[in-house]
């Protein structure tokens, strides 16, 4: 985080009031009312397209009807059965894109099934109970290590220790969560749930985390499978791409995916630094986030500036749109050429940019925007692990997730593949069923999470 005394940075902006207002539950939770009214617009279709559209493949319209029915902690579970994280998928995932893009009613109305919100109304139900409604196999005996405590370590583990195996998980920050703890906008998870869901998760036992422990410090890949059964990697990605124009480093400049860390972590929101004039350089979510955020603390102007046009953002139209609404302004085709001050950042210059079909270009012509405060939001990069083959700049993984060392298999953001939280708990799960089927000798049809019977029966 930048020296509060960086001129232009400062906290306290706006009243404890106020931000506490600015960052409530971006979607409420509805009751159960409202949640059997909003099931009632299902039409339960056989082949349901929000199931395809689904990374994780949760059975939506069954789920869908158990809530109409009024056995959301059914729904719950039928939902948990296929994503453990299935919580939190609720809260943050782009469903405007996935299952709520391919809904049936969509397409006809304009207008989806609330499935993101039914979905964590469900899920909210079976948490709220006494009880895991997962229970361990017996023991295998076989121990498995898992790097990372990420959506996709996470989910791999829990998984794990449904078919009785023992994992322990190697984190390198001091909490668990990955970007579900450190990464997303603090409005789209209040109240600590993502700790909460961790915990939650946890209860299955047989999972142990030790913090502190990241590869390249004190861990390596081939240290881990001669002492483990079985490895699997969810390291996600520990780099941040930098600008590589003049004035990068600055004061005044950081990366955005750091600075949302920082502000998910604060005791008080009111009193973090925030630049009057703050301008974001990306498209994707973490630029919508970073942005978004910095004109709920307090920031007069809001700028993010992305080099193509909009349809090319990786950001849905959806957190386009809620940026927009928060007065955030948004510049295309506009790529950083330098950042000037004296020391410290007081002026950006953007250039604009063309694509002719040839590629992107700059034109020549520029423009300059006061910018106290410039995040870096252009991607993150996978730190090689030794010993790995890469697949352009990520791992290089079967649909399995196996890696071409023997022993170790990989998930997540550290993959090539879209860089969602659901992805990573779907990537996760799978290659836990592979570990578990390469390690038992099972085949994988014969593998599949083990739900409580007494969890069965609680909505029955």
């Amino acid at each position: 985080m930048p020296d509060p005394l960086t001129p232009g940075i400062a906290g306290g902006r706006l009243a404890p009031q106020e931000i506490a207002s600015n960052f409530a539950d971006l979607h409420p939770a509805l009751d159960l009312h409202e949640a059997r009214v909003a099931a009632d617009r299902c039409y339960f279709c056989y082949d349901a397209p929000c199931v395809e559209a689904c990374p994780t493949e949760i059975d939506i319209p069954l789920f869908i009807r158990q809530i109409a029915n009024g056995q959301s902690e059914a729904a719950g579970e039928t939902i948990l059965e296929q994503n453990v994280l299935g919580g939190m998928c609720a809260r943050v995932c782009p469903t405007e894109d996935l299952c709520e893009g391919a809904c049936v009613r969509e397409i006809a109305e304009g207008k989806p099934v609330e499935i993101g919100r039914l979905q964590r109304h469900a899920t909210d139900s079976v948490m709220a109970r006494q009880g895991h409604p997962f229970t361990r196999a017996p023991s295998t005996g076989k121990r498995v290590a898992v790097v990372g405590a990420g959506p996709a370590g996470l989910s791999c583990a829990h998984r794990l220790a449904t078919k009785g195996h023992d994992v322990t998980i190697y984190e390198a920050r001091e909490r668990p969560g990955g970007l579900n703890e450190y990464g997303i906008a603090a409005y789209k998870s209040v109240d600590g749930f993502a700790q909460r869901e961790v915990n939650w998760l946890l209860e299955i036992g047989g999972i142990t985390i030790e913090y502190g422990r990241a590869l390249g410090s004190d861990l390596s890949v081939e240290g881990l499978a001669s002492e483990f059964d079985a490895v699997f990697l969810g390291v996600g990605l520990a780099d941040v791409n930098a600008l590589g124009i003049e004035g990068d480093e600055r004061d005044g400049v950081e990366n955005a995916v750091s600075w949302i860390a920082d502000l998910r972590q604060a005791s008080d929101l009111a009193s973090l630094p925030v630049g009057r004039n703050v301008v974001v350089i990306g498209g994707g979510m973490t630029a919508i986030d970073a942005g978004v955020q910095a004109k709920l603390l307090g920031a007069e102007n809001v700028t993010i500036a992305y080099r193509r046009s909009r349809d090319r953002m990786g950001a849905s139209e959806f957190e386009q749109d809620l940026a927009a609404s928060k007065g955030v302004r948004i510049v295309c085709n506009a790529q950083p050429k330098a950042i000037h001050g004296n020391g410290a950042a007081t002026e950006i210059e953007l250039e604009y940019t063309a694509d002719d079909g040839s590629g992107l270009r700059g034109t020549g012509e520029t423009m300059r925007l006061p910018a106290d405060q410039v995040f870096r939001a252009i991607g993150q990069a996978f730190v090689p692990a030794a010993g790995l083959d890469l697949d352009g700049s990520k791992l290089r993984v079967t649909e399995a997730g196996r890696t071409t060392m023997a022993k170790v298999w990989a998930g997540g953001d550290c993959t090539k593949g879209d860089d969602l939280t659901v992805v990573a708990v779907a990537e996760g799960r799978d290659a836990a069923e592979d570990i578990h089927a390469e390690l038992t000798g099972a085949t994988l049809a014969a593998t599949g999470a083990v739900l409580g019977e007494a969890a069965r029966g609680a909505d029955a």
